[in-house]
């Protein structure tokens, strides 16, 4: 690995110059020295990532779909949230990150979105925020003032490429166009540009009315299809190892990953690592890095916290 190589070698130029600074005594060679191994940090903590992400599909984009549980707009308003968390993960780390689909709620919050998270090892990372998320706080909306427990359900999936062969039969596919739905009174709201697409054999249903052109809205819809049926398949072959070992794989409602409490105290807990932020509210805006690393290093040794890991998504 080319990475490996420069780290190896950067660290080997750091301790020449520390040693060489010590012989003769010189502090601008100290100096070089401290420069030179503080600037391997970052490099050092990609490759880790890296090599944490072996897969042949986490390099690639990350399409993530977030839907409401039972519970109204109590739930509708905790899985915007999420929403937003994962657009400011995606942001700060330099993702481009596009909504697919969205529908809101009928008082406040969202039923269900699409995201299209853009860049290298975006799966690879967010494949860790597969499962039911919980949230426990005051309820803005209860005049009582009362705790309530909330869950929303997020799925990760790969974007697959072009020119990655999954074999969609054109005679499978029901495809119907409405107007779009939301707010204002813009050109994607006035004409029948919405496209929902039903994959028979698979019983998936695609939705997109983000862009203003029908054609664009079909293509989006297409390629989130396509990555679900990629992604369901890799879930086939999983399961098919995980029988051979003798393990039971699956993803439950109420089987929460995750868990979010805002009140008595504040705090975000991974079940299945035993990860803990203290600070719940820069989790919500979008610090994801020490629970996906977390998860990454579990899932690389296979030690899970107790009752968690794989089996507990």
């Amino acid at each position: 690995m080319k990475e490996f190589e420069e780290l190896e070698r950067g660290l080997s130029d750091s301790q020449t110059l520390f040693e060489l600074s010590q012989e003769l005594n010189d502090p601008a060679s100290l100096a070089e020295a401290a420069q030179l191994a503080l600037e391997l940090g970052p490099k050092a903590e990609s490759v880790e990532f890296k090599k944490m992400m072996s897969s042949e599909e986490d390099v690639r984009n990350a399409i993530v779909t977030i839907n409401a549980g039972a519970g109204g707009t109590e739930s509708q308003d905790w899985a915007e949230m999420l929403l937003r968390m994962y657009q400011r993960w995606g942001q700060a780390h330099g993702y481009q990150v596009q909504i697919v689909d969205l529908l809101q709620g009928e008082a406040a919050g969202i039923k269900n979105a699409t995201v299209n998270i853009v860049g290298p090892y975006a799966y690879g990372r967010l494949k860790s925020e597969a499962g039911v998320h919980r949230l426990v706080r005051i309820s803005p909306y209860d005049s009582a003032k009362r705790r309530h427990t909330s869950f929303t359900s997020v799925y990760v999936s790969p974007e697959i490429e072009d020119d990655f062969e999954v074999v969609i039969n054109p005679a499978d596919l029901r495809i119907d166009v409405y107007r779009s739905g939301g707010k204002g009174g813009q050109g994607v709201n006035t004409t029948d540009s919405a496209v929902r697409i039903t994959h028979g054999p698979s019983g998936l249903v695609v939705t997109c009315q983000q862009e203003r052109s029908q054609i664009k809205n079909r293509e989006l819809a297409m390629k989130v299809l396509r990555s679900r049926l990629y992604e369901r398949h890799l879930e086939e072959q999983r399961a098919k190892a995980a029988e051979i070992e003798g393990k039971k794989k699956a993803i439950e409602w109420g089987s929460q990953i995750r868990s979010y409490v805002l009140h008595p105290y504040k705090m975000v807990k991974d079940h299945r690592t035993a990860h803990v932020e203290n600070t719940a509210e820069g989790v919500l805006d979008g610090d994801l890095d020490g629970l996906i690393k977390s998860y990454l290093k579990c899932r690389l040794t296979g030690e899970w916290a107790r009752g968690g890991g794989d089996d507990a998504l």
